[in-house]
C-alpha cells in the first residue's frame, strides 16, 4: 500500500531535498539567501521544516540549484502535497502548537518505537483515562476542551486499525501500568485496554517491571518514528509540559535506537507481559 500522504512528513521531505541541493552547489544558507534576496534565516526555517515554502519561492531556490525536468516536477508536487491541511488541522483549538507537528509526523510514520515511563501512550488510551489525565495537567479545561482533546484523540488512535495500520513497538513501565489514573475502574478498563491493543497484528507491547532495575532510559520517555520512503531519516521525539524536542542526526537516532533495543531486552516478552497486565488489571479494587 502507498504510504499515508501526511502533509507534515511532505514538507520535512521537501526541506531535507532542499538542504541536500544547497549543500550540493556549496553554498551557505547567506549564500543561497542573498542570490534570492532572503536572509540567512528564511533559508534556515525552510531547511529545517518550520516554515513551509510557497510554489513561487520553491521555484527561485530550484532555478538557483539549477533543477529541472523530473526532479524538478517531483519537488514540486511534494510541494503541493505538503500545502494541504492534515486533519489535526480541525483540532487547533485542541492541540497545543508545539504538538501539532509531531502530530502530522506520527500520521505519516511507517513505525513507531516508544518507552513511556509514566503513562499510558495516548494512542493506547481510554476516554476515561485520557480524560483524568488532561484534566490532571490542565485544572482549569472546562467540559467542552475536554471533550474537543477527547476527539482529537480519538482520530489520532485510527492509525492503530486503518488499512495500513502504525506499525507499534511500546515498552511500558510498571509504573505506567500501576499508577491509578482515574480510579479503580477506570484503570481497569485501561489496562483491559491495553490487552486489545497488544492483539493486533501491527503492535508489540512489552512491560518492563520494577525489579529489572536500572535501565538506560530512567527518567525519560520517547518516541522514535521511522517513515516509510526512501531518503526519509528517523526522528527522535521528546517532550515536557510546554514544549517539544526533535532529535535528527544520525548519532542521536543511533543512541535512542540502541537504548530502545536495551530496554525491550530488559522488558518482559510480549506473552509475558500480557499475563502481568492482566494480574495487574486484577488487583485494582
Amino acid at each position: 500500500m502507498a504510504p499515508r500522504p501526511s502533509p507534515t512528513a511532505r514538507r520535512r521531505r521537501l526541506a531535507a531535498a532542499l538542504r541536500q541541493l544547497r549543500e550540493a552547489r556549496h553554498l551557505s544558507c547567506a549564500d543561497a539567501g542573498k542570490a534570492v534576496g532572503w536572509s540567512e534565516s528564511k533559508i534556515s526555517r525552510i531547511e529545517t521544516g518550520r516554515v513551509g515554502v510557497r510554489p513561487p519561492d520553491l521555484e527561485r531556490l530550484l532555478d538557483l540549484y539549477e533543477v529541472s525536468g523530473e526532479a524538478r516536477a517531483a519537488l514540486l508536487a511534494v510541494s503541493r502535497q505538503a500545502a494541504h491541511r492534515g486533519w489535526w488541522h480541525s483540532y487547533a483549538d485542541a492541540l497545543p502548537a508545539w504538538f501539532e507537528d509531531y502530530v502530522g509526523l506520527e500520521d505519516g510514520a511507517k513505525v513507531l518505537l516508544t518507552y513511556q515511563n509514566q503513562l499510558v501512550h495516548g494512542l493506547m488510551q481510554t476516554g476515561e483515562y485520557a480524560a483524568a489525565v488532561i484534566r490532571a495537567a490542565q485544572p482549569s479545561a472546562d467540559d467542552d476542551e475536554v471533550e474537543r482533546q477527547l476527539a482529537a484523540r480519538v482520530t489520532r488512535q485510527a492509525l492503530l486499525t486503518a488499512p495500513d495500520p502504525l506499525q507499534v513497538w511500546a515498552v511500558l513501565d510498571e509504573a505506567a501500568l500501576r499508577r491509578e489514573v482515574g480510579g479503580a475502574a477506570t484503570m481497569r478498563a485501561q489496562l483491559n485496554r491495553l490487552l486489545q491493543i497488544a492483539a493486533l497484528p501491527n503492535v508489540t507491547l512489552q512491560a518492563l517491571p520494577f525489579d529489572a532495575r536500572a535501565h538506560a532510559s530512567m527518567g525519560t520517555s520517547f518516541e522514535l518514528l521511522q517513515f516509510p520512503e526512501a531518503g526519509d531519516t528517523a526522528i527522535v521525539y521528546i517532550e515536557d509540559l510546554t514544549s517539544s524536542q526533535y532529535l535528527e542526526t544520525a548519532a542521536d537516532v543511533e543512541r535512542y535506537t540502541l537504548v530502545f533495543d536495551h530496554l525491550r531486552a530488559s522488558a518482559l516478552s510480549p506473552e509475558r507481559s500480557a499475563d502481568f497486565i492482566g494480574q495487574v488489571a486484577s488487583s485494582m479494587t
